[in-house]
């Protein structure tokens, strides 16, 4: 894949392992209208792609994850109801690209991680900040409000009362503090945020592709409070007549690393 250019989303890969970069450093990534539309057409694709087995998203450079939106160009793209329902609906792809990726999201935070920002985050499965990271939804003070399909993933994440903290006090925070509400997953050193997210993707690269892509996928359905079909109660036990079980009894048996081919 290629790599990442000025003030777009990049794509690059190292074996099972893809990296997506929300690529515009010199604006702390700052996300435009453009980069919503290619950061779905890129998970999506990922998605897609029976070969890979885990997806890191980060910011370019090490000062920021995303602040969120450009302000400065709201004037042209998002400047009335008319323009910022459009604008909305390439937020809302990205974000429904990123909910429904069959590969585990691993997002790796440094510094600065709000606003849209924190909504990407929050849709990733695990995310990894240094102690220097900050968290927040300070939209507040622009007189913006979380639509519905963004604020659900963090309402998902740390609960309707912790989410209403963050939007009604607009407050940046700090990664302690995001630790303590579950909005991260872990908190290493700021030098160490990117080692520990490749020692991370490499853990769950390491596993069965199709039983990573099945959790992710009884996660999202137990969210949903219909009840569970006999179908879906099947599914759990399709896992028993995969080429991946029969190796990884074997090499447990065997006392040996598996070797996991997604089949």
């Amino acid at each position: 894949m290629s790599a990442p250019t000025e003030g777009a989303i990049g794509c690059t890969r190292d074996g099972a392992v893809a990296t997506v970069v929300l690529d515009r450093p010199e604006k702390l990534n700052a996300l435009t209208l453009a980069m919503w539309r290619h950061l779905g057409e890129t998970i999506a694709a990922l998605s897609a792609d029976d070969t890979l087995r885990c997806i890191v998203v980060r910011g370019g450079g090490l000062q920021a994850f995303s602040p969120g939106n450009d302000i400065a160009e709201f004037a042209s793209v998002r400047g009335t109801k008319a323009q910022a329902v459009s604008y909305g609906r390439a937020m809302h792809r990205a974000a429904a690209a990123l909910a429904s990726c069959r590969h585990p999201l691993v997002a790796q935070i440094h510094g600065i991680c709000v606003g849209g920002g924190l909504e990407i985050a929050a849709l990733c499965d695990l995310r990894i900040c240094g102690e220097g990271s900050r968290f927040g939804a300070p939209i507040n003070k622009l007189g913006l409000v979380m639509a519905y399909p963004e604020m659900a993933p963090i309402v998902d994440l740390v609960g309707r009362a912790v989410a209403l903290e963050i939007l009604l006090e607009g407050r940046v925070f700090d990664a302690r503090e995001a630790l303590a509400k579950g909005l991260v997953t872990r908190v290493v050193a700021d030098d160490a945020v990117a080692s520990e997210a490749w020692a991370t993707a490499q853990r769950i690269a390491a596993g069965a592709p199709l039983v990573a892509r099945w959790h992710k996928k009884f996660a999202r359905r137990l969210a949903d409070p219909r009840p569970l079909t006999a179908e879906e109660h099947d599914e759990a036990f399709d896992c028993f007549d995969t080429q991946d079980f029969r190796e990884g009894r074997a090499a447990f048996l065997a006392k040996r690393t598996p070797v996991f081919e997604g089949k």
